[in-house]
């Protein structure tokens, strides 16, 4: 079948992709929690036919259109869980599940598999197709450790040769699709510091080894490390975001509490950070007879996309969009579970534009009003089904 045809059969389907999608939007669950969201989802692929159905996690679903002849195995990814946040988009199809939304796309993300699943069960012969396509419902990956190494250890990867993703984005206009070869998504990963003063009158403070005082010199010397400590051009955020202690204006505290995350890019520089802060830490704390513990705790991988199916599915979204609309991805600081399954196997995540000022959406990920163009829905089905058909050598 020519893409024309199957770009038409996509634009058919569409009414039944919106269709899904807003009923997950009406319908949220929480990371870990998604019992029925996955049900929906196993009731709808099992109503297709064609596909074996199973259950790797307790909350998520995997789908395999396995061909009578041996192939390529293509695994395609979307994520299925919403945030705890209270929904004021006033939308009809609103979360009726009082501060639990979908306010990351995840939903147009389940959708667009669905529909790719459909088409792709509907229109392929199973006598005719090599090999594989598996479609991974991936449950919690808004909240680390993720579902995306549960999935992997059920073995959704096995045999797979190549993977891919997307993410709808709101800051970028509908008709758009984004992508990049190499780095993409930063490695999130999270440290707690305890600094262990010794407490006292604030009128004294020469009898104590002052914890709020000597926080801050951590606080601040923690900077260094993106700019004196590392190359400036090699990504890197530290950012303290909790500095806890003290519970009255006139008594130093005994101790202090530090929390924050650490973003970068580079693995090798991802390794070398927590012993750069280990460093920085004892020194400040033993120059002023504290004590510390240091707790770090390692996140998400980062996400770098393979160049040969990132120029695949470049070229699959450029017969969809046109040429024009493609753009390059700026690598962000920002993090995705997707990198789990990109650092087993040769894959690509890519963005799909779903926002549209003139229609007032505009509002940012993880936000009460966040919303999409639905039209991106059906650009998704369609590069999906356009990268689907050049990986497994269909056309």
């Amino acid at each position: 079948m020519l893409l024309e045809q199957w770009l038409k059969l996509a634009e058919a389907q569409h009414p039944q992709v919106i269709a899904w999608r807003r009923y997950l939007h009406q319908h949220p669950e929480l990371s870990f929690k998604e019992a029925s969201t996955a049900l929906y989802i196993e009731e709808t692929l099992r109503s297709f036919g064609k596909l074996t159905v199973s259950r790797p996690t307790p909350t998520s679903v995997m789908a395999r259109l396995i061909g009578e002849r041996p192939g390529v195995v293509l695994a395609i990814r979307a994520d299925i869980d919403a945030l705890p946040i209270q929904e004021e988009t006033g939308l009809p199809f609103s979360s009726n599940t009082d501060g639990v939304m979908h306010a990351c796309g995840h939903d147009g993300h389940t959708a667009i598999a669905l529909g790719v699943a459909k088409l792709l069960t509907d229109h392929l012969a199973l006598e005719e197709l090599e090999g594989e396509v598996r479609f991974i419902f991936q449950h919690a990956e808004e909240l680390p450790p993720g579902g995306a190494e549960d999935m992997i250890a059920a073995g959704v990867l096995d045999g797979v040769d190549y993977v891919i993703g997307a993410h709808l984005q709101s800051p970028v206009q509908v008709g758009k699709v984004g992508v990049v070869a190499g780095p993409m998504l930063a490695s999130p990963d999270n440290f707690t510091i305890t600094i262990k003063g010794k407490g006292g009158h604030a009128a004294e403070p020469h009898r104590t080894v002052d914890s709020i005082a000597i926080g801050a010199q951590v606080v601040t010397n923690l900077q260094h490390l993106a700019s004196r400590h590392f190359s400036p051009v090699d990504p890197l955020v530290v950012s303290v975001t909790k500095f806890a202690g003290g519970q009255s204006h006139n008594v130093i505290p005994g101790s202090v509490e530090l929390c924050g995350t650490v973003r970068c890019i580079d693995p090798e520089l991802r390794e070398e950070v927590p012993r750069r802060m280990e460093q920085i830490v004892r020194g400040i704390t033993e120059a002023h007879g504290a004590e510390y513990e240091l707790q770090f705790t390692y996140g998400y991988r980062p996400l770098i996309n393979n160049k040969e199916v990132t120029a695949i599915v470049a070229e699959s979204a450029a017969e969809v969009v046109g040429e024009d609309a493609i753009y390059t991805i700026k690598p962000s600081m920002a993090a995705d579970d997707m990198s789990a399954y990109i650092h087993r196997v040769p894959g690509t995540y890519f963005n799909i534009g779903a926002g549209n000022q003139a229609a007032g959406i505009v509002y940012p990920h993880h936000h009460s009003r966040f919303t999409i163009d639905e039209d991106s829905l059906r650009i998704g089905v369609k590069v999906f089904v356009s990268a689907a058909l050049k990986l497994m050598k269909l056309r």
